[in-house]
């Protein structure tokens, strides 16, 4: 079992930055492919980012490339979303997912079905 805690978000103006975490609890971290998916009100859950277990590759949503950083730190079981140049539409639930699995590919990993646990959510808020 795995158990994933978000640092919380924040409001933040237009052109800001922000940088979240998620600490993970249980399992092995360092063989854990990650991502974060996001949540705006009334929209369904979306991708933003996923990193692979090593940190190796990383994929990103085609609305956040060029502004937003996936990374982790094993060491620390802890994955990183740093968000710049922020804008409204960045306003959302923002959680971050483990996987279960060892195979990783930009494409499978920025489906929610390949994640089996998901934090609590944090909310950010970018005001215009």
């Amino acid at each position: 079992q795995v158990q994933l805690v978000e640092s919380a978000g924040g409001l933040v103006q237009a052109g800001g930055s922000l940088r979240l975490s998620c600490v993970a609890f249980g399992g092995t971290f360092a063989a854990t492919h990650m991502a974060w998916f996001r949540q705006a009100p009334t929209k369904d859950r979306e991708f933003v980012a996923t990193i692979s277990a090593d940190g190796g590759r990383s994929a990103y949503a085609d609305s956040v490339q060029g502004r937003f950083t996936i990374s982790r730190d094993n060491t620390k079981n802890t994955l990183y979303l740093e968000m710049s140049t922020l804008v409204p539409e960045d306003t959302a639930v923002y959680y971050c997912a483990a996987d279960r699995d060892s195979y990783f590919s930009p494409n499978s990993n920025a489906r929610e079905s390949t994640y089996a646990y998901w934090g609590q959510g944090t909310q950010v808020t970018v005001s215009a």
